[in-house]
């Protein structure tokens, strides 16, 4: 069973379903020693082979070596800005399919449901793409091309989900599923209290000398349409977590924050944009927050012409700031914004109308009134009446549904799990949890937090799974 239906989810089922890569005879990748080591064995399929031999000594803009290892299998030379082909080629072997389910609360495609259809992707269009079926193509076909070599956000959604239904993948999906809970319970349990038919339907599962083994059961219910419940049991010998970070936004913290004018998601601005519930001539929306996300909803402000108060705890210069990162020429709407960021703070007027920032500053609380009081580094405070604030600092995943909330599966078991600090553990080769054995976590919870890097781990987690069910051939 996996938890989420995302890239990773996807990819995974694809995986799962009989799809198997192998290296293209009289292929040629740019990196000797793997072109070396791939020859070796050529009529084996990349799942079965030794992942961390053929990973050693890859290197690129992912810590997971397998991450690496795929991503250059299927994009050879794309980060020097090549456009050279897959040295993959895939077979549909049926017999080596694994039955699994993936259970997501959207359509295939996760959180990029979620997003503003005309948000433009921060990755290059093609490594949005999914095994054997790149993301150009499909635009062709749509007579779509890419933006600065990005795409939309409703474009990748849209495209996730045509993949599912192309690739045949559409019976392993269960969308509109929440799961409430994930726990271990001994196989032996569930034959004695389970009903006949679920007892014969076990049988097949578990022979008599398995009784003792423990499996999870992954409890949770289905929305219908019409917002009705029905509440569903499933076991399981290996759950799959791949639910992202989309979930649970990082809140502040301080005085206020839960009145009705502060929202921590970007499409409650949009939404009073839509309905006029703020204009051009209402008081400022305050933005907290120097990511992608607060960006996004500046530019979102700027081009509705709607003031805003931009605040932040970072200098400008700040190395670690996203902005510092991005080459300018890709990326020319948030240079835009981190040139406004520099240019219009409070202290000085710059050229940019309807926009004031205040970097190394920090909310200390939200009034009533709607007056929100900031503090610089110094300690002193400001005082801005504003419309409506929007606190985009980051999210977190929502694991409500293990144990502690899964803080014991990560990487420091007296934190919370984040995707940059604090991921799950995981075996670098099969990302099952060090933990938790039969339990695996995929894309930002395991640390992996693009979608071009997310593929490697579903690729590990196929092949511990394939040696697991005995269907790796000799």
């Amino acid at each position: 069973v996996f938890l989420g239906n995302g890239p990773s989810g996807i990819c995974l089922s694809y995986l799962l379903s009989g799809y198997i890569p192998y290296f293209k005879k009289e292929s040629l990748h740019p990196h000797p020693i793997l072109q070396r080591k791939l020859e070796e064995t050529p009529n084996v399929s990349i799942l079965d082979q030794d992942l961390e031999y053929l990973s050693e000594g890859l290197e690129g803009r992912s810590h997971s070596p397998v991450a690496l290892l795929f991503d250059t299998l299927q994009r050879p030379d794309t980060d020097f800005g090549g456009t050279a082909e897959s040295v993959l080629t895939w077979w549909h072997e049926a017999d080596r399919a694994i039955p699994h389910l993936v259970l997501g609360r959207n359509a295939p495609g996760g959180a990029w449901h979620s997003i503003e259809g005309s948000m433009v992707t921060l990755s290059r269009g093609e490594w949005m793409g999914l095994p054997d079926l790149p993301l150009k193509d499909w635009l062709k076909q749509k007579r779509r091309g890419l933006r600065n070599n990005r795409a939309t956000a409703q474009d990748i959604a849209q495209y996730y989900q045509h993949y599912v239904m192309k690739k045949g993948l559409q019976k392993n999906f269960r969308c509109g599923t929440v799961v409430t809970s994930v726990r271990k319970v001994s196989a032996e349990t569930i034959f004695n209290h389970s009903q006949k038919d679920l007892q014969e339907n076990c049988d097949s599962l578990w022979n008599s000398n398995a009784k003792s083994t423990e499996v999870f059961q992954v409890d949770g219910f289905f929305k219908s349409v019409k917002g009705d419940k029905k509440p569903f049991s499933i076991y399981a010998e290996n759950v799959v977590l791949a639910t992202g970070t989309y979930d649970s936004p990082t809140w502040l913290g301080v005085k206020g924050e839960n009145l009705s004018y502060v929202h921590h998601q970007l499409s409650a601005l949009e939404e009073a944009v839509k309905n006029n519930s703020i204009s051009i001539m209402s008081d400022p929306v305050l933005i907290v927050g120097a990511g992608l996300t607060a960006a996004d909803a500046i530019l979102f402000a700027h081009h509705c012409n709607i003031p805003v108060i931009h605040v932040f705890r970072r200098r400008v210069s700040d190395p670690g700031l996203i902005f510092n990162q991005l080459p300018k020429m890709m990326y020319p709407e948030y240079h835009k914004v981190h040139q406004m960021m520099k240019e219009q703070s409070a202290a000085c007027a710059g050229p940019y109308e309807c926009y004031v920032s205040l970097p190394e500053h920090h909310v200390l609380s939200f009034g009533k009134d709607k007056k929100c009081i900031f503090q610089d580094k110094n300690g002193y405070q400001k005082v801005y009446k504003v419309s409506m604030a929007l606190v985009l600092t980051g999210s977190n995943p929502n694991l409500s549904f293990l144990p502690n909330n899964g803080i014991d599966l990560a990487m420091d078991s007296d934190q919370p799990v984040n995707p940059k600090r604090n991921p799950i553990d995981v075996d670098p080769f099969t990302y099952e949890c060090t933990q938790e054995k039969g339990l695996y976590a995929l894309g930002p919870l395991a640390g992996d937090n693009f979608v071009r890097f997310v593929q490697g781990g579903a690729l590990a987690v196929a092949s511990s799974l394939l040696k697991k069910a005995n269907k790796n051939p000799p």
